[in-house]
């Protein structure tokens, strides 16, 4: 059973997130609040800031018009097939690097390169080799993602406490053991924060695809509404945005929590 002192700390816990959760809630509550008056006072230009009210009415519109939800529907997606290749791509080839000493000192710097390269320059270049297509906008997000999650998650499995690893080695372990017995147990913290970076960074991949090439998505329509200048189009896409980076994220926070107390 719990002890009295154990029920009392679950109980701060809880109520702390609640605090949170409710404070949260209070600053995006108070933001749209005040755009809102800001907008309706004239305050603020609403023809080019828009409003609260002004996107609803157009998540209405697009809605009534059934294209929000093929918009989202095509962004997600090229963001989770971008996501995946990032996450399983970057742990191997960071595996890969940990093990193999030679081949981390000759590709690291390649690495880096790759990693500082200006992306959105490429673009061009992209659809030339790719083709105007979802090739090219999941290839645009693994270019933004994918290098800095290798190095984020090498860099992780480099700091293992070299104590234990070393223990290990005079038990005359292998490779493979000691990399499943310390190196992954010590960096599913790093491994978490990994995955909370490539989220961010293929769905800013995905839409800077989108704005060069798609004909579909919410790049499209943030391009689409620039051109025309509606900027409650461009606004309501990237509100729309914000709430799917949001709920990725969570999803890997419900992912960690789960794994954290097992």
């Amino acid at each position: 059973m719990n002890s009295p002192e154990h029920k009392k700390y679950l109980k701060k816990l809880k109520k702390e997130k609640i605090i949170v959760v409710i404070l949260q809630l209070l600053i995006i509550i108070s933001f749209l609040v005040i755009w809102e008056i800001l907008s309706s006072k004239s305050i603020i230009n609403s023809f080019l800031f828009s409003s609260p009210s002004k996107v609803i009415k157009t998540i209405s519109s697009l809605i009534s018009r059934k294209e929000l939800f093929s918009h989202i529907g095509i962004t997600v997606l090229e963001v989770l097939i971008s996501f995946t290749i990032t996450s399983v791509l970057s742990f191997l080839i960071a595996i890969l690097m940990w093990s193999n000493k030679r081949f981390s000192k000759v590709i690291e710097p390649y690495l880096t390169i790759l990693n500082a390269l200006p992306k959105v320059a490429l673009g061009p270049l992209i659809i030339i080799w790719i083709g105007a297509g979802c090739g090219s906008i999941i290839f645009m997000a693994l270019m933004i993602s994918l290098f800095v999650s290798i190095i984020n998650i090498y860099n992780g499995f480099n700091s293992t406490n070299k104590d234990y690893i070393t223990l290990l080695k005079s038990l005359k372990a292998n490779k493979k053991t000691i990399f499943l017995k310390v190196v992954l147990p010590s960096n599913k913290n790093n491994l978490i924060s990994a995955l909370k970076v490539n989220v961010s960074m293929t769905l800013i991949g995905v839409i800077m695809g989108e704005l060069l090439v798609s004909k579909k998505g919410l790049g499209y329509l943030i391009m689409y509404g620039s051109q025309v200048f509606n900027i409650n189009l461009v606004i309501t896409s990237i509100f729309i945005l914000g709430i799917i980076a949001f709920i990725m994220y969570e999803i890997i926070v419900k992912i960690e929590k789960k794994e954290f107390t097992r």
